[in-house]
């Protein structure tokens, strides 16, 4: 049982993430079902000139999380080194 207002968090961080993950599942396999079922009722369509120079969704979803993940980093960089620059003032009020 969680004691600490961190421990709480984290036991509600966790539930958060397990339920979207669930949520994602869910939704995946929706999506496949109706990717597969539409497949069959689709004709073939031809391919349009110039989409081949175009990025793939894959490259796009890497990309774009690559870059997110560096800007999540950033900030958390960031976060910190506040924090550590605050850190006489926060020493200061623990003494007074």
């Amino acid at each position: 049982m969680p004691n600490t207002t961190i421990d709480y968090t984290k036991v509600a961080q966790d539930k958060t993430l397990e339920t979207m993950k669930q949520a994602q599942s869910v939704i995946v396999e929706a999506v496949a079902t109706w990717a597969k079922a539409a497949e069959k009722a689709l004709p073939a369509i031809p391919a349009l000139p110039g989409v081949a120079a175009l990025p793939s969704p894959e490259e796009l979803v890497k990309t774009s999380f690559d870059f997110y993940g560096d800007v999540l980093a950033a900030q958390h960089k960031f976060a910190n080194d506040v924090i550590a620059a605050a850190a006489p003032v926060r020493k200061a009020t623990k003494t007074a």
